[in-house]
């Protein structure tokens, strides 16, 4: 039995169901589940890891990605776009994506993710050009050691149907099932404490057909695995459901089997009050994604009220193609911060950012094995330096959104250490860093 005890915390964020918060305590790790908390813990048999000076919370979870995105950053002519338009321009681009830019990208986002203190992702991977696959992003998920949640995406209705895609990136409807059924069988694990869960993930209601948004739920549920897109994400979203479907966002998403408890909708920017009770009443999830909003104009997502009314909501990077960076901690202030400026400055505390950003996203990830430190709960933990100079002064460390640091000191995954002392140690940063760029320079010139 592996057996490792995280000693000394000056703070523990447990996020358990009491909220409580520990000072000058412990975790003991066995086998990568958390098997005790508290103060004075045996240290016998035990691989010692220090943790004085330090605040401790469960792993964050980032509940909306697309990883292969982190190759086209900055891209010109996508920069001061709206959604459609940032989309036609990067379109292109993307199709020229291969199996190697698929894995190396997603390493580079999961690598990112990991400094930020996330321990688990999903993914929505939903174009495959030139024999790109799905197995690409989970294999740079196995070595970079994140809890990953990859979800099989599509698109069907290219430019001579009146798509936005091009019609090099659709694919066939048939092909499509097929391919999610297959990923589903290779990949997917049911049980608790799973490293790899497999969702399915048509790409957006005007990148699909209605057909194929209700064969998908319908196969979703056969296989028992989640269902995700996206959903209200700007007023041209929302608009083209309208004129498209002859209703909102969230009717359209009912009519065809996407809410429940197994489905989580990427954005939610534009959703109403009745759209919002509907996804509280079915337990429907919506990953929050507020500085990709903020960077493409969509909006400021009602989360306040979504929360009130018993959504469950969890925090989403979005893609580096629209956010720029994958900083999950980064996300939960920003969260804080708009809810503020939205609702007034009492509207969201620092606290209620992170809970969103831990025990929420693994909620709507339906992981009731991760998001809190608890007794019974897999190890994921990230450990965070109060001894920074951003957090120097501090007169609550706990407050972690409002005083940083923004980088996490150590990170463990399964109770396995992916992080420490601020370096990734499971794999060659700097050379996939190189590698990254030389394949940007290429899809550039």
């Amino acid at each position: 039995m592996t057996k490792t005890l995280i000693a000394n915390a000056d703070t523990i964020l447990t996020m358990d169901g009491a909220r409580a918060e520990l000072h000058g305590a412990d975790i003991l790790i066995e086998d990568g589940v958390i098997a005790a908390v508290g103060r004075g813990l045996s240290r016998l048999d035990c691989e010692l890891h220090d943790a004085t000076g330090t605040i401790v919370t469960p792993g964050l979870v980032n509940t909306h990605h697309h990883l292969y995105q982190t190759l086209t950053r900055a891209v010109p002519g996508a920069q001061d776009a709206l959604l459609f338009g940032w989309l036609q321009r990067l379109y292109p681009i993307w199709a020229r994506f291969g199996p190697e830019e698929m894995f190396v990208s997603a390493q580079i986002g999961l690598a990112e993710l990991a400094l930020s203190g996330c321990t688990m992702t999903s993914d929505h991977l939903y174009l495959f050009p030139n024999g790109a696959r799905l197995d690409d992003t989970i294999a740079a998920a196995a070595e970079v050691g994140l809890r990953f949640h990859p979800t099989r995406g599509a698109m069907s209705i290219g430019e001579s149907q009146g798509g936005l895609p091009p019609d090099t990136l659709v694919e066939d409807e048939s092909a499509i099932l097929n391919d999610c059924i297959r990923v589903i069988d290779a990949f997917h694990d049911p049980a608790p404490g799973a490293m790899v869960r497999v969702g399915v993930a048509p790409c957006s209601p005007f990148s699909v057909t209605t057909d194929l948004m209700r064969e998908a739920a319908l196969l979703a549920r056969d296989k028992a695995v989640m269902l995700h897109t996206h959903l209200a994400e700007n007023d041209e979203d929302v608009a083209y459901s309208l004129a498209k479907f002859g209703c909102r966002p969230g009717q359209y998403a009912e009519d065809l089997g996407w809410t429940g408890d197994d489905v989580w909708h990427a954005h939610c920017v534009k959703l109403n009050t009745a759209e919002i009770d509907l996804f509280a009443k079915s337990r429907t999830g919506v990953a929050h994604c507020p500085c990709s909003n903020c960077r493409l104009g969509s909006g400021i997502a009602p989360v306040r009220a979504m929360v009130d009314a018993g959504v469950p909501v969890g925090l989403g990077v979005d893609g580096s193609a629209s956010n720029d960076s994958s900083n999950l901690i980064g996300e939960a202030r920003q969260t804080m911060l708009l809810q503020r400026v939205q609702s007034g400055a009492d509207a969201m505390s620092a606290r209620n950012a992170l809970e969103l950003a831990t025990r929420g996203g693994a909620e709507v990830l339906g992981r009731d094995d991760c998001g809190q430190i608890a007794v019974g709960k897999r190890a994921d933990i990230a450990i965070w330096d109060a001894q920074v100079i951003e957090n120097a002064g501090s007169w609550d460390p706990a407050a972690l959104v409002l005083s940083g640091p923004s980088k996490v000191r150590d990170l463990f995954v399964e109770g396995r250490q992916v992080v420490a002392d601020g370096q990734l140690k499971t794999i060659d940063l700097e050379r996939t860093i190189q590698r990254q760029n030389t394949l940007a320079r290429r899809l550039s010139e």
